[in-house]
């Protein structure tokens, strides 16, 4: 790890990548479409999405995210106008390649036509021609800032980690100079991850970890101990562990320890030894700052027995995923 440091976050490499993060990263799943799945989002973001005022959005949460030291920026193809909200940011802003790590992921669409009401917003397709036209897409936004490219949402069930047409295009890639990475989702996450651990092609894995679905961890510790870099997902559950829905225990917790629940969930992540990056999606400065302030938190192990009881069982908490509106 290096020595140096912004705002108090050391600065790390990636797992075996060569890449420079921070312990927190900006995921723009919630500022690059108008909808998502994140509880509280007409409070957050207000009536107007149009794509201007995403745009503005966005780019005031990556300003303040540059400025605070985060140097991990995370999007998709799914993700409506992410790659170009981020694309024209970075242009705008001068930051040559390399001075921030940038990753994205292939494998979903962005089918929603910037509507609210849309019957659906993004469709899934892990194939070799889908991991070509999005990789082309991808760069033609992100040109040479482009670091990490992930398969989106990969699942054993799936069968991309055994497709070769799909394996033979990221060892490509990767000969190129981009690292290559998958995310995983759903109820067998550990298998997923074991799977891509014995591959030995990937360089990092994204995954699902929070207080409240935490069983992809000792798979995870795995994954690092094997040299991949982790970054975790969805450290607040889409807004289950924010003050829109935090769980009592949490609340209490949060309470007695001067912080909101989404700092205190946060920082139960950072304590994991095997957590590389750590996502925030915040929708605004003000839920970004809140999210930052769980580097500075002081962890405090007793905190993991009081909070274990939040947890719920893999395939319970991916069904309440899967009911959750996009708003």
């Amino acid at each position: 790890m290096s020595a140096e440091s912004w705002d108090g976050m050391g600065v790390r490499e990636l797992g075996r990548t060569g890449l420079r993060v921070t312990p927190v990263g900006i995921g723009l799943a919630a500022l690059g479409r108008p909808a998502y799945i994140t509880l509280g989002r007409e409070e957050d973001l207000g009536a107007d999405r149009s794509v201007a005022a995403m745009r503005a959005r966005s780019w005031a949460v990556l300003d303040a995210a540059l400025a605070a030291g985060v140097r991990y920026f995370d999007v998709a193809r799914s993700y409506g106008w992410a790659e170009e909200f981020l694309g024209g940011w970075l242009r705008e802003r001068a930051i040559a390649p390399g001075a921030v790590t940038v990753g994205s992921k292939w494998g979903y669409a962005y089918v929603g036509g910037w509507r609210m009401d849309a019957d659906r917003h993004e469709v899934k397709e892990l194939s070799a021609g889908q991991l070509r036209r999005q990789l082309d897409e991808t760069r033609e936004l992100l040109g040479e800032h482009l670091s990490l490219y992930q398969i989106h949402s990969a699942t054993v069930e799936s069968g991309v980690l055994d497709d070769q047409d799909v394996l033979a295009g990221l060892r490509e890639l990767r000969a190129s100079g981009v690292s290559v990475g998958l995310s995983t989702t759903g109820p067998r996450q550990a298998d997923t991850i074991d799977r891509a651990v014995e591959l030995g092609l990937f360089d990092t894995v994204q995954a699902t970890w929070n207080l409240l679905e935490p069983s992809a961890g000792p798979a995870l510790d795995r994954a690092h101990r094997a040299g991949l870099g982790v970054i975790v997902k969805e450290g607040v559950a889409n807004g289950r562990l924010t003050a829109h829905a935090a769980p009592d225990a949490l609340a209490r917790a949060a309470r007695e320890h001067g912080l909101t629940p989404d700092t205190l969930a946060l920082a139960a992540v950072l304590a994991r030894p095997w957590a590389g990056v750590v996502l925030s999606g915040a929708a605004s400065v003000e839920q970004f700052h809140s999210n930052l302030a769980a580097v500075h938190v002081a962890w405090d192990p007793d905190l993991d027995e009081r909070l274990a009881v939040l947890a719920e069982e893999p395939e319970t908490y991916w069904a309440a995923r899967g009911s959750l509106t996009w708003q």
